[in-house]
């Protein structure tokens, strides 16, 4: 998302080498710490996405100042878990499905290639996190902080619902077709590749928890259920363009911006300073290390 404010096909059309690999990690195995597959000349893994992929703000970061990438994202995490021959990661804080073939401005400066450039017929396995930002969420998601309690202040929810309009839910919907012509374009291009669509986690709670979070409780669980309708479309276009769809929201459950600092896999609005992470409302470093492993699961 925005920076400082992006089975039946698996079974049918999955690359054998990728699935094989994936089950040879072992089912109980954590992402820390496992071992590393021994590479393989079946697997060229390219990373699609947006700042939820890239890892933005969670060091040690590999590209800061273009793109913020981290060196530890949940694509390098599978990559390295995977044993993959090749590994291309093009994912950018801020990117869109526009930014998939045109050119898109760095998050600080620089301006990042089309992701799609790196997709090739040898191309075996795509992962892609990508929605947020084209809906606006992460960006517009900041607007609803509150420091203190209703009514001294202006609710978000109430903004986007204005008029009887929820200008989430018009967005969730027009981006079904877009989303899907993404798809197809990615298997056009890489027609050998088993394609991972991979949800958002879980940001909050019900009630939210406006003593550590700067939060009024309706206006959180209104951004609540925007990502849960996101979550819901992507699993749908991914079913029905042969996609595979990662869920990340409920593994996640419990481990919100609400969570205990120990617990915490997505920053709040006040960053927890726990772990070397400092995105709002984004993975950090633990968030990372779960999205990969719901992927490397999904492939199995």
């Amino acid at each position: 998302m925005q920076v400082f404010g992006s089975w039946k096909h698996l079974m049918g059309k999955a690359r054998p080498a990728v699935i094989a690999s994936a089950m040879a990690l072992g089912a109980s195995a954590a992402i820390t710490g496992q071992a590393i597959a021994e590479p393989t000349t079946d697997i060229h893994y390219v990373a699609l996405g947006d700042s939820f992929a890239a890892g933005a703000g969670v060091f040690p970061q590999a590209e800061l100042t273009t793109c913020s990438r981290s060196a530890v994202n949940y694509p390098a995490l599978v990559a390295e878990q995977l044993g993959v021959e090749t590994f291309k990661d093009v994912t950018c804080g801020g990117a869109t499905l526009d930014d998939l073939t045109s050119g898109q401005r760095g998050v600080v400066s620089g301006t990042a290639a089309p992701q799609f450039d790196v997709l090739t017929p040898d191309t075996t396995l795509v992962t892609m996190t990508m929605g947020g930002n084209d809906i606006g969420l992460a960006k517009q998601a900041l607007r609803c902080g509150n420091l203190l309690p209703e009514p001294n202040g202006t609710s978000c929810e109430d903004a986007f619902t204005a008029g009887g309009v929820d200008i989430f839910a018009e967005r969730t919907a027009a981006l079904a077709p877009v989303y899907g012509n993404a798809i197809d374009e990615i298997r056009s291009r890489a027609p050998k590749a088993t394609i991972a669509i991979v949800g958002y986690p879980t940001a909050s709670r019900p009630g939210a928890c406006p003593e550590t979070q700067p939060a009024w409780p309706r206006d959180a669980d209104y951004l609540l259920g925007v990502l849960v309708n996101l979550n819901a479309l992507l699993r749908d276009v991914s079913a029905a363009h042969g996609a595979i769809f990662v869920d990340t929201a409920t593994s996640s459950v419990g481990h919100d911006m609400c969570a205990a600092p120990d617990q915490q896999w997505i920053n709040g609005l006040i960053p927890s300073l726990s772990t070397p992470s400092f995105v709002p409302l984004h993975p950090n470093t633990f968030g990372e290390q779960n999205i990969a492993r719901q992927v490397v699961a999904a492939l199995r």
